[in-house]
């Protein structure tokens, strides 16, 4: 008997080693997908023509921010830069205010119709960008911000608020309303309690909606190309899609380029990826 059940033992832990092995190759194979063109265009960045050319695969000979002074310089990488930080980084702030305030009310208050509007601001998920080219180009159009980086802006605050309103209210609601109700016995008003109770303790919804709202920004081409003509309003994915054809036999500067779009989005998720994971976990209990 005893023989028997160290043969079970002995077979369950292989199965159990074979599993985890599976486990971490699955696993592996994942970060390895995801990851390798990423860094493979960053290291591209590094290389010679010629180095890209016969051995894309390996490592650069030496490592040279040459091709990157040289795009700020000699091309109006700065202005571009500065036109995506613009538009992602003020509308992404905007979105946040307003749409918080709106994601609190439908968390906290009770009212008729509250389920209703909800489902109505989060069923314009499912509307395509595209069906609102024609309001949206008319509207720019009759403000006088067609060809202006404002216009840009603008329109970026509205394409994030289903998102973003499904996620704080789900932050909203994952705070107890006797913290609210205590300050409204302190006397504090509507503002003060969403100010100074809330928004601190919303901070890991209002992080994951303001990196996913800044990423589809940054990344966004679409509108940026519709609503700009001139070079000094071009965000960066408009001015790398114009590279592309000039760069074309000029890798280095090509790949230089995509890291340039590409990094930003990056370091940033990088630096807040535990708050929004746990804020998206906390989204699929609470939602």
């Amino acid at each position: 008997m005893d023989t028997i059940t160290k043969a079970n033992g002995a077979s369950l832990n292989v199965k159990r080693l074979l599993t985890r092995i599976f486990m971490y190759f699955i696993i592996v194979f994942v970060i390895v997908i995801s990851a390798f063109p990423i860094l493979w265009v960053i290291m591209s960045a590094f290389k010679t023509n010629g180095e890209i050319l016969t051995s894309p695969l390996a490592l650069p000979t030496h490592v040279s921010f040459e091709v990157f002074v040289e795009l700020f310089q000699k091309y109006n990488f700065p202005r571009y830069f500065l036109n995506s930080l613009i538009a992602a980084g003020v509308s992404t702030a905007a979105s946040l205010l307003f749409y918080a305030m709106g994601a609190y009310v439908l968390a906290k208050f009770k009212f008729p119709g509250r389920n209703l509007i909800f489902v109505l601001f989060t069923i314009t998920l499912l509307v395509p960008a595209h069906s609102k080219t024609q309001p949206i180009f008319s509207l720019i159009m009759n403000l006088g911000l067609y060809d202006n980086i404002w216009g840009v802006t603008l329109v970026y605050i509205s394409t994030g608020m289903a998102m973003s309103i499904f996620i704080l209210r789900s932050g909203f609601m994952s705070i107890p309303k006797s913290l609210d109700e205590a300050a409204r016995i302190d006397g504090a008003g509507f503002f003060r309690t969403f100010w100074t109770i809330n928004m601190p303790l919303a901070k890991s919804a209002l992080t994951t909606a303001g990196i996913l709202m800044f990423l589809g920004n940054w990344n966004e081409y679409y509108f940026a190309s519709l609503l700009t003509v001139s070079d000094v309003n071009r965000t960066l994915p408009i001015a790398l899609a114009f590279f592309t054809s000039e760069f074309s036999y000029n890798y280095t500067q090509l790949f230089a380029a995509l890291a340039i779009v590409i990094l930003p989005g990056i370091i940033l998720y990088a630096l807040a990826q535990e708050k929004v994971q746990a804020s998206v976990a906390a989204t699929g209990v609470k939602g």
